[in-house]
């Protein structure tokens, strides 16, 4: 009995080191450090460019299911729009529907002063808008400051989060 546990023992005990040696000869890999806040990511930035500008281009071409496609609605999703309480991704597929489904004609679609921030795979792309849509004989023109976040899915770089919010005009001096 003593023999068997002695041996059971050393079985154990050689293991052990046997283990521990092996990691100690293991490779090392080196470590990759990205810093998530200052890198560019300049490839993923240019892929949320043409996502932005393919987004742009659903809306002056009307399809609207195409416009659709862009976000990553689920109950993650979120948008805030002129002051009101938080919306979901069903209010914000039915308002984009209704709204971007009645431009009859698309006059002006600028983005000024656009800034993509990409941190991995989630993108902030912001910017003031200067739309002016048409609904029939009727001239809209949108002034907001857009905030749209964005994830790299799949699928591609889809919304998660809206938020628009009037832009306030500067006064004259």
């Amino acid at each position: 009995m003593k023999t068997k546990l002695a041996f059971t023992c050393i079985m154990i005990f050689g293991f052990l080191i046997i283990g521990c040696k092996q990691k100690e000869q293991s490779p090392v890999i080196e470590e990759v450090k990205i810093d998530i806040i200052n890198d560019e990511f300049p490839e993923a930035k240019q892929e949320v460019m043409e996502t932005f500008g393919a987004i742009a281009q659903s809306i002056k071409d009307g399809d609207i299911d195409k416009l659709i496609s862009y976000h990553a609605y689920g109950p993650k999703f979120t948008e805030f729009k002129n002051g009101k309480p938080r919306n979901d991704g069903k209010a914000n597929e039915t308002y984009e529907r209704n709204v971007f489904g009645s431009v009859t004609e698309v006059v002006k679609f600028d983005a000024n002063d656009l800034q993509i921030a990409v941190y991995g795979n989630v993108a902030n792309v912001t910017f003031h808008s200067d739309f002016h849509l048409k609904f029939g004989e009727d001239l809209v023109v949108v002034n907001d400051q857009i905030t749209l976040l964005f994830v790299k899915t799949n699928s591609g770089w889809k919304m998660v989060h809206e938020h628009h919010s009037p832009l306030k005009k500067e006064e004259a001096k």
